[in-house]
């Protein structure tokens, strides 16, 4: 009931701000004539999306699983990976060779004020590590990103994504 609070209270929001400009202007507007520069497009995140990670932590960051590198080697490592995968490396090799996570890493995400579906192996965004949510969520079918170490947003380490649907 909280997670479709929020939705409802956050797109008000949105159509609030939407409804902002003077009645003159158009609400696909691509260009600032002012300025001749590009205008950033309002994305609207999907309900679900399915991603696949590479989970790069450090000592003390999983329980009950040994971890012995550095958080500096963490960065590091994570930095490669992300560079690598953005060059069009094959993601599910690199997941193989390097997570800390299980093969595949695959997670299905239902968006906040959406209806998971347990059973289905749909899981509440609300239940992920918020980082992995928001970066998921943001990414394109086919796009990769990371979500770093933060001990309240991404605690387990970095996760490389990639959204796969």
């Amino acid at each position: 009931m909280l997670r479709k609070t929020i939705y409802l209270m956050m797109l008000s929001a949105l159509v609030l701000l939407a409804g902002c400009g003077s009645s003159d202007e158009k609400a696909d507007k691509s260009e600032d004539t002012a300025t001749n520069e590009p205008v950033a497009e309002q994305r609207v995140e999907p309900d679900f999306v399915t991603v696949q990670h590479i989970l790069i932590a450090f000592e003390g960051t999983l329980p009950n699983k040994d971890v012995t590198r550095t958080r500096d080697e963490a960065a590091k490592l994570a930095e490669e990976l992300l560079e690598k995968a953005k060059s069009g490396a094959d993601f599910d090799a690199l997941v193989k060779e390097y997570t800390d996570d299980q093969h595949p890493g695959i997670y299905t995400m239902a968006n906040l004020g959406v209806q998971a579906n347990p059973a289905q192996e749909v899981y509440p965004r609300a239940r992920m590590v918020k980082s992995f949510g928001d970066v998921g969520f943001s990414l394109e079918v086919g796009e990769v990103g990371v979500a770093v170490f933060d001990p309240a947003a991404s605690k387990y380490g970095w996760h490389i994504i990639k959204r796969v649907e």
